[in-house]
């Protein structure tokens, strides 16, 4: 949505799930990622004085932002200053439904919303390259030196394969995807998972690189059978990355038993998606009615939360059992 007047601008980024290839990706190895229909709006309205942010989580002026959220005060900032104009006279609106913490790319999408908005209200064109260097200041506060995944993954309306430092490519699926998704309800540290493989790097190399090597092996199987529409296949290999990321040690408790929940059920493959230590896991499943009964399977384990969508359409279904 991109709605526009002089005095207010309107902008929505939904947010992601990577389906392999995540803490990979970091080390330059390929992932996939696609779209998920959760999303976050951003409202811009012209006002008097300070800027003010308005949100589920803050209100108040952005100089005064909380230190969790200051990389997205310092967004602000870069991009207002990027086009030469003051910075007051604005009033920010965040309205999110997207869970932080949970490896969904929220704060990834809030800040692409922000940078879109503001361009938009000022009616400024804006370019992929612009969007990412901005963005980037928010996501290197969040996460410390980001992999790019996320802006890409949230700023794309289709499934992305996905190689830090190269141009993303659109991959086209010879069948739809049937996605589940379960929320353990904890709060993932996204950083904290990436510094703890980097240690585990530094005592373990040649563990941790056998396993950078499987999931990039993973990863081109897996764009393989993606755009064959193997969905079998590829829900073999999603449970394969999940060992992978077993033994780099980011999964937990918490999400093996909603993966395991949701294998029973019939999921053709499962695994964690995001940084992992709490936050959710993925199941693909081999149709929309699978998928509802997955992740009311997921409800009945402990999961928070769980939505299942199709790659074909835009709805995005809550279980509520």
């Amino acid at each position: 949505m991109n709605t526009l007047d002089d005095n207010i601008a309107i902008l929505e980024v939904h947010s992601k799930i990577i389906l392999i290839g995540e803490h990979a990706v970091v080390y330059g190895y390929p992932a996939i990622a696609l779209p998920f229909p959760l999303k976050v709006r951003c409202t811009i309205e012209k006002t008097n004085g300070p800027i003010i942010f308005d949100s589920s989580f803050y209100k108040g002026k952005v100089d005064d932002l909380p230190v969790k959220i200051k990389g997205l005060g310092l967004c602000i900032e870069k991009t207002i200053q990027h086009l030469s104009q003051p910075f007051e006279g604005l009033k920010i609106s965040i309205d999110s439904s997207i869970p932080l913490g949970r490896g969904l790319g929220s704060s990834a999408a809030t800040a692409v919303a922000l940078v879109r908005a503001i361009f938009s209200f000022y009616k400024q064109n804006l370019s992929e390259r612009e969007l990412f260097s901005l963005v980037e200041v928010a996501e290197t506060c969040a996460h410390g030196k980001p992999s790019g995944i996320d802006m890409a993954a949230v700023s794309s309306e289709g499934p992305i394969w996905f190689r830090k430092g190269e141009e993303k490519v659109y991959l086209k699926t010879g069948k739809p995807l049937y996605i589940v998704v379960g929320d353990t309800g904890r709060v993932g540290d996204t950083r904290t998972a990436v510094e703890n493989v980097r240690k585990k790097y530094l005592l373990e190399p040649e563990s941790v690189k056998r396993s950078l090597k499987s999931m990039e092996r993973i990863a081109d199987a897996a764009k393989d059978a993606l755009q064959e529409g193997n969905l079998t296949l590829l829900g073999a290999l999603m449970d394969s990355n999940q060992e992978e990321l077993k033994t780099l040690g980011v999964s937990d408790f918490g999400l093996d038993s909603l993966i395991a929940a949701a294998k029973h059920a019939g999921a053709l493959g499962a695994k964690l998606t995001g940084g992992g230590q709490g936050g959710c896991m993925i199941a693909l499943a081999a149709g929309l009615e699978q998928a509802a009964v997955i992740s009311k399977e997921l409800k009945k384990a402990g999961a928070a939360k769980t939505w299942y969508f199709s790659t074909e359409e835009n709805i995005l279904y809550v279980s509520e059992e």
